[in-house]
C-alpha cells in the first residue's frame, strides 16, 4: 500500500512526543465495542508475542520494516518536523516496506505534488531501497531519496533525547497491525475463502470494505 503524507500532520506527531505519552494510534471507544472481549484479548496476546520479537530500546532496519504505515508516517513527519521543516518548504511522500524496489512511479507522483503545493524540495522515504530509474530522475527534480539505511542514520545523527521520542513514538502500544485507512481503527488478520491468503480487514466489515495485504517483510 503507499500513502501520500505532506507535513500539515508533523506538527500534531511531534507535540505527541513530547507529551507523556498518554497519546496512541488506535481507535475510538465506540468502534472498538464492535469487537467482542475474548477477541481483544487473543488479539493483544498475539500482538504482545509479536512485539516481543523486537528490540524497542534501539533503532534498527528490522523495526523500520515493521512499523505499520500509519505509524511510519508518523514517524517521518515527527522527524522532519524536528529538523524545523514547514508544509511551505518541503513535500515528503512515504512508502512503507515492500520486498520490491521503489521505483520511479512515486517519485513522479511527489513532483507532480511538489509543483501543485509550490513547494521547494521533496522528500520520498521508505525503510525498503530504490530503482536505479528512481535515483536519476530524482536527483534531477531537487527530491531526497531516503532508504532504510538512510533513515537509520539520520535518526543516529539526532540529539539523543530527540532519537528516544522519536522511538518511544514509533513503539507505542500496537506498532505492528495496520490501521484503516478509512475508519482509523485497527484491521483484523484474516484469510481469503479462496486459496487461503492472508490478509487484513476493517473490524467494521461489511460497511467498511477497506483490506490490506502485508505490513512487513514477514
Amino acid at each position: 500500500m503507499e500513502r501520500n503524507l505532506t507535513l500539515g500532520i508533523a506538527k500534531r506527531a511531534l507535540e505527541a512526543i513530547w507529551q507523556p505519552f498518554s497519546w496512541a494510534a488506535g481507535a475510538p471507544v465506540a468502534a472498538l465495542s464492535l469487537l467482542r472481549r475474548s477477541g481483544r484479548s487473543i488479539a493483544e496476546g498475539s500482538q504482545s508475542a509479536e512485539r516481543a520479537r523486537f528490540d524497542t530500546e534501539s533503532w534498527t532496519l528490522d523495526l523500520l520494516r515493521h512499523l505499520e504505515w500509519r505509524r511510519f508516517e508518523e514517524l517521518c513527519a515527527a522527524y522532519f518536523e524536528a529538523l524545523g521543516f514547514t508544509t511551505q518548504s518541503l513535500i515528503v511522500h512515504c512508502k512503507p516496506w515492500s520486498p520490491h524496489r521503489v521505483g520511479i512511479k512515486p517519485v513522479r507522483e511527489l513532483r507532480a505534488a511538489m509543483a501543485a503545493a509550490g513547494a521547494s524540495e521533496g522528500a520520498l522515504v521508505s525503510p525498503g531501497r530504490f530503482t536505479q530509474d528512481a535515483v536519476s530522475f530524482a536527483a534531477k527534480e531537487d527530491i531526497r531519496l531516503i532508504d532504510g539505511a538512510d533513515l537509520l542514520a539520520k535518526l543516529a545523527a539526532l540529539a539523543p533525547e530527540q532519537a528516544l521520542a522519536l522511538l518511544k513514538l514509533a513503539t507505542k502500544g500496537d506498532f505492528l497491525t495496520p490501521t484503516c485507512p478509512c475508519c482509523s481503527i485497527k484491521m483484523t488478520e484474516r484469510r481469503s475463502t479462496a486459496g487461503g491468503r492472508k490478509y487484513w480487514g476493517c473490524p467494521n466489515y461489511p460497511q467498511c470494505k477497506e483490506i490490506l495485504f502485508g505490513t512487513g517483510p514477514g
